[in-house]
């Protein structure tokens, strides 16, 4: 799959009370009603790691709802990092446990 012209990635990490309080379906709504790819997963450390790709525009807009996440969350902190898109996703998906990578 080839990404897209105008296709971002934005791979964050977002801190705080992030487990057990719906942020990983959260995220993937948000993500998939903005048209995005990537996934979203629960990591050892606590947080909560996503990959996205996608248009600038749509991507910054998910980055705006990572930093709300869903009621019952404490969002503490969002580190982030852009790079180009690589089309590797289908779609958006929920990952369960750590992962490593696409």
């Amino acid at each position: 799959m080839a990404a897209p012209p105008d296709g971002q990635r934005l791979d964050a990490r977002v801190t705080g009370r992030v487990h057990g309080v719906g942020f990983r379906y959260f995220v993937w709504r948000e993500a998939s009603a903005l048209g995005l790819t990537g996934w979203v997963a629960n990591e050892a450390d606590g947080s909560v790691r996503c990959v996205a790709e996608g248009p600038r525009a749509d991507l910054d807009a998910l980055l705006e709802l990572l930093h709300e996440g869903p009621s019952a969350a404490i969002v503490e902190g969002v580190s982030e990092a852009w790079m180009p898109a690589t089309g590797s996703f289908g779609t958006f998906g929920v990952r369960s446990g750590e992962h490593r990578g696409d």
